[in-house]
Parts: C-alpha cells; structure tokens; sequence
C-alpha cells in the first residue's frame, strides 16, 4: 500500500505540474454551468424540479466528457514512461507492475473526482438558486456523481492499457481518440442502424439490451436514467432504461473498472524496458 500511495503522489504531482486538475476542472465546471442554465427552459413542461432536469443533463454531458478526460490523461501513462527513458527506472524499485498502475489510476481518478464534484456541485448550486425546491434531484446527483467516476475509471483502465499496446504516446493518442468514438459516438450509431435494420425482431428484443449493456458509457446512462424524473432529456435511450432491469445496469457499471484494469496489467506486463 506504501508504494501505491507514493505512486499516486508522484503521479498527482504530476498532474498539477501539467496544469491536468485546472482543465478538468475548468472543463467540467464550464460544461455544467452551461447546462444548468439551458436546462432551465423545459422544467415547467415536464413538472419536475430543476435540480431533476440539470442531473438529466450532465448524464448526457458526462457520457462524452468524462470517457474523452480519463483518457486524455491516461493515454501516455506507460508510453510517456517508455519515450522518456524512465521506465526501466520506474521498474527497479519493488513493487509490481500492477502496484505502479493502480498508483497512477488512484492519481488520475482523484483528479477527475475533483472535477466531477466541483462541476456537478457548481449545476447544483445553480439549481437550487433558481428553484429551492430541488431537494428531490439530490439522490440522482449523487448517483450521477459516483457513477461518473467509476466511468472515468474505466477509460482510465482502458487508457493504460492502449498506452502500453502502443508503447509511443503518438500511437497511444490515436488509439485513444479511436477508442473515444468507437464506444461514445460510433457505437450507438451503429446500434441504431441495426435497430432499424431489424425493424422489431430478434436483435430489437433481445441483442439490443445486451449491447447496450456491454458498452459502459451505455450502461453509465442507461444507469441514471433510470433513477431520473426527467429521463426524457435523456436523448432517446429512456424507453431502454426502462426496459432493463437496474441491476444489470448496475453490474455493469461496476464491473467495467475491474475488467479495464486488468487488461491495463496484462498489457502492461509485456512491455518490456
């Protein structure tokens, strides 16, 4: 636990060091506050509190902002290590390769739950000035609140493990960037497509929810907005949340973590110095 703690110091040094917590944070309070305030408009139609409608919102935000953070910072954590000649360095001290990555994980998840909690705290802020009665969206905040660092763990996982696949950080930004439209953007598409496809058979009524499932970001939302009185802003996958149970949902949303770090060790262990 020692060598983790000070892997984890060292990496978040770091991270101050190249300015990584000032745009999370600015990015995610920035983000939030916009969406606060264009969240205000529908309040009154769909009868619920504000607070409801911002958490409805920052799912939608934290499903693209959240993956595209995690891995900006994550990309380069072995491959930076390889360019700059450090890794043979890091590698002598005791303590396994697992230890260094969970070290740097612990780093880049504090970093990301600072941002997540100064954005999400800021949209609240402002919810509740405009509508005191806005207690009612505090259970789906704090579920969006965890629930997004648990994403951002994921991608960090994921992040890793390109990082060590490329073992150069040019390579491992490409692979990121790809990896950031395949499972936020590309995949849907390509779910909606062969919804469409389908037009209501086999894939419709039963492939489709496992898919969504295997897909984290997909799981992330499906997730809360289950848990959201204005699951409508939810652009389109409320009808899913609905359908699904929410403990497949939720085993989902925990277990892709664990899953991410453990392909991140496997990579990881063969890289050679």
């Amino acid at each position: 636990m020692n060598r983790i703690l000070a892997t984890a110091r060292t990496e978040f040094r770091i991270a101050l060091r190249n300015r990584w917590v000032a745009i999370a944070i600015g990015l995610m309070a920035l983000f939030a506050l916009v969406l606060s305030a264009a969240g205000s408009a529908p309040t009154g139609g769909l009868g619920v509190d504000r607070l409801s409608v911002t958490v409805a919102s920052l799912t939608s935000l934290a499903v693209y902002l959240v993956p595209l953070v995690a891995l900006l910072m994550s990309f380069d954590a072995v491959a930076g290590e390889v360019e700059r000649g450090t890794l043979p360095l890091l590698l002598t001290y005791p303590g396994a390769r697992v230890e260094i990555l969970v070290g740097k994980l612990l780093a880049h998840l504090a970093v990301l739950a600072v941002a997540v909690v100064v954005g999400y705290g800021l949209a609240a802020g402002a919810a509740f000035w405009v509508d005191p009665a806005s207690a009612s969206g505090l259970g789906p905040l704090l579920r969006l609140t965890w629930t997004s660092i648990l994403l951002g763990a994921t991608f960090l996982g994921a992040g890793y493990a390109l990082s060590s696949l490329a073992r150069r950080p040019s390579g491992a930004a490409g692979l990121a960037i790809g990896l950031w439209l395949g499972a936020v953007v590309l995949y849907d598409l390509g779910l909606l497509a062969a919804v469409v496809a389908d037009n209501g058979g086999w894939f419709t009524t039963e492939a489709f929810p496992l898919a969504l499932l295997a897909n984290p970001a997909d799981a992330f939302r499906l997730f809360n907005l289950a848990a959201s009185e204005a699951s409508a802003a939810g652009a389109g996958v409320s009808g899913a949340a609905g359908a699904i149970p929410l403990w497949q949902s939720a085993l989902s949303v925990t277990a892709w973590p664990l899953l991410a770090l453990t392909l991140a060790t496997v990579a990881f262990r063969k890289v050679t110095p």
